[in-house]
């Protein structure tokens, strides 16, 4: 539907008056003894209590104000996902000070650029471990040191420190010792004071195009999310939940929030990485994640399982062949069913789910995606093995979730209805708009860019396209100012494409582009064990990574793939050239969002030699 009128909305959530986050960390410390969080230290998993955490907060909250911390200052935190992190970011809110989150993977330019525009005073930072491609955290901050006029101080976590500008955050924490503000009437009646209204975050966007904004998020943002995720159901207070995205992240503050809402047990993963290990060893019963590590999980089954030798290999492809055809058929809106489905749904899709479950520790209740569109064939996978996946929807500047299915009503292909309290509508162009607790304030220093998309009777223009249906979950078909249009006129929403390339092992990432241009091509890198078990398969040499995307092998594979896609879309929507890069896409060489989303400007200004050279006579595929 496209009707400007149309107007979809949640029921409020009920319940008692909202409260800030650290004001509900206090109430779930009444209860002494129970456990807030489990997390990984000195190599065993340990249980920390809601009445430790509040502790560290207050001793933490006295620590910064004692370092010359007022209200309103901001104060960033530079670091991976643990549960300093968390109590960090209270703390701050507890001093009446403003967090800026900066992602752990963040370049030492990036770092500058949110430090200064934000004007922040004091600096957190985990510890100086190299990650990955980069220099550690506290290297990286060095770095740019010099062009940072307004960063007085940095706390380390843990490791040494160098220079007058920095200090452990023990000694941070023992400055705050004995001063009149760390006493317990001062820091209740601190933390009474702080109005709703006020700031609590400026998030900076990891947007697939131009610079970072600051989204400006109030402490009743985060008081309705925390609410509203309660009267939703998702999580329940005796659920055990994984945490692994970022806490830059305003889905990992959403999964926050609902903690301290509810109460449940928190566990923190040690990185990503660990993941698997971890799920293994806590056994928790929700996972909220971005769809790339669904996108794993089933390309991992189904390169493993095809790999399997004799009547075990064979007998799997034959299983995903009828899967392959269920998952059209269901995306079409048509009915599946036959003896041989049944037969394999026992034989193969059973294991599968049994397989499934040990590694994901046995007790997994749902599965929460968002970040970046689900794609519906892993989807249908999710659902066939009776795993439920509620994929839900919103940006940074609506505080997360502004739609999301439920646990009792799942459409696959939606983001379900709106979050309790939170009016959606479709603009005339098929643009969502959304208004409610959720929105933002507004973009930090950037009244232009505000006024862009906020509208004076508080409709947010999200940027993205998307339709309604009867029973008021929301659709979306892609970004507004991501759709292609071809040179011929048509319109082609590539986000579609790519998820669905995405979904074959071999592809890691593809960026579809072709706007303003005669037709398609793609941007594609591939997945480096599946591309090697192929090479090794035809008895080829395996090389690095850079070798074998480059293989010939490699490419008809490649080509193979853009072949059924093709073969399944409008013509005038195929792909016609692909480039097979030499190196996958990451977030330390710009091309990723640390939710995992390509940067179509990064990569198509990256990579414009490659992508015009596929418009100059190259071969077309048929």
């Amino acid at each position: 539907m496209r009707a400007e009128s149309q107007v979809t909305t949640a029921p409020a959530a009920g319940g008692t008056q909202e409260q800030n986050l650290v004001q509900l960390l206090v109430q779930r410390a009444q209860n002494a003894s129970k456990v807030g969080v489990t997390h990984k230290k000195d190599g065993r998993w340990q249980d920390v209590t809601f009445a430790q955490v509040l502790e560290d907060v207050k001793a933490q909250a006295a620590g910064l104000i004692a370092q010359g911390v007022q209200p309103g200052d901001r104060v960033a935190i530079f670091a991976n996902t643990s549960l300093q992190w968390i109590i960090a970011d209270l703390a701050i809110s507890a001093a009446q000070a403003i967090t800026v989150p900066i992602y752990g993977s963040n370049t030492p330019d990036e770092c500058r650029y949110v430090l200064n525009h934000s004007e922040t005073k004091l600096l957190l930072v985990d510890n100086d471990e190299k990650d990955a491609k980069q220099a550690g955290r506290l290297s990286r901050v060095r770095s740019k040191l010099g062009d940072i006029p307004s960063l007085q101080k940095i706390v380390v976590f843990e490791g040494p420190i160098s220079g007058d500008k920095e200090m452990s955050l023990a000694d941070m924490v023992a400055s705050g010792k004995g001063i009149p503000q760390a006493a317990e009437s001062a820091f209740t009646e601190r933390v009474s004071q702080v109005k709703l209204d006020e700031t609590n975050m400026l998030v900076y966007t990891s947007g697939t195009t131009g610079d970072p904004k600051g989204v400006i998020l109030t402490h009743g943002n985060w008081a309705y999310e925390a609410k509203a995720t309660q009267a939703m159901g998702m999580m329940k207070p005796d659920d055990s939940v994984m945490l692994f995205l970022p806490l830059a992240h305003v889905f990992a503050q959403v999964v926050k929030a609902a903690w301290l809402s509810m109460g449940f047990r928190l566990i923190i993963a040690e990185s990503v990485d660990k993941l698997l290990a971890n799920l293994a060893e806590t056994r928790p019963t929700v996972l909220p994640s971005v769809p790339r590590v669904f996108e794993k999980v089933y390309n991992n089954v189904v390169a493993n399982g095809s790999a399997a030798p004799g009547v075990k290999g064979k007998l799997f492809k034959w299983a995903f062949g009828l899967f392959d055809e269920y998952a059209e058929a269901k995306g079409q809106g048509r009915e599946y069913s036959s003896l041989q489905f049944s037969l394999a749904k026992k034989l193969v899709f059973s294991k599968v789910r049994k397989t499934l479950d040990e590694k994901l520790g046995g007790n997994m209740r749902i599965f929460i995606s968002g970040g970046a569109p689900l794609s519906r064939k892993i989807a249908y996978f999710f659902d066939l093995l009776d795993l439920k996946v509620l994929e839900g929807y919103g940006l940074t500047e609506t505080s997360a979730p502004c739609n999301a299915n439920r646990v009792e009503k799942i459409k696959i292909g939606t983001v379900g209805p709106p979050v309790p309290g939170t009016e959606i509508k479709i603009a005339a162009d098929g643009e969502i708009l959304v208004r409610g607790p959720c929105v933002m304030k507004g973009y930090y220093k950037n009244p232009a860019a505000t006024a862009e998309v906020l509208e004076p009777d508080g409709w947010f223009h999200t940027g993205d396209i998307g339709e309604v249906d009867s029973d008021n979950y929301l659709r979306i078909t892609d970004r507004k100012k991501d759709i292609i249009v071809t040179a011929g006129g048509k319109n082609v929403a590539p986000q579609n494409i790519e998820n669905t390339l995405k979904t074959f092992p071999l592809i890691s990432q593809a960026m579809v582009y072709g706007d303003k241009r005669p037709f398609l091509v793609a941007l594609i890198t591939v997945s480096e064990d599946p591309a090697k078990k192929l090479l090794e398969e035809k008895g080829i040499p395996v090389g690095t990574y850079a070798q074998n995307s480059q293989r010939p092998e490699i490419k008809a594979a490649v080509e193979e793939i853009i072949k059924k896609v093709n073969a399944e879309i409008p013509p005038y929507s195929s792909i016609k050239k692909i480039a097979v890069m030499e190196a996958d896409f990451t977030q330390e060489t710009g091309e990723l969002t640390p939710t995992l989303k390509v940067k179509r400007k990064v990569a198509s200004q990256k990579y414009l030699k490659t992508i015009d050279a596929m418009y100059e006579g190259a071969k077309v595929m048929d």
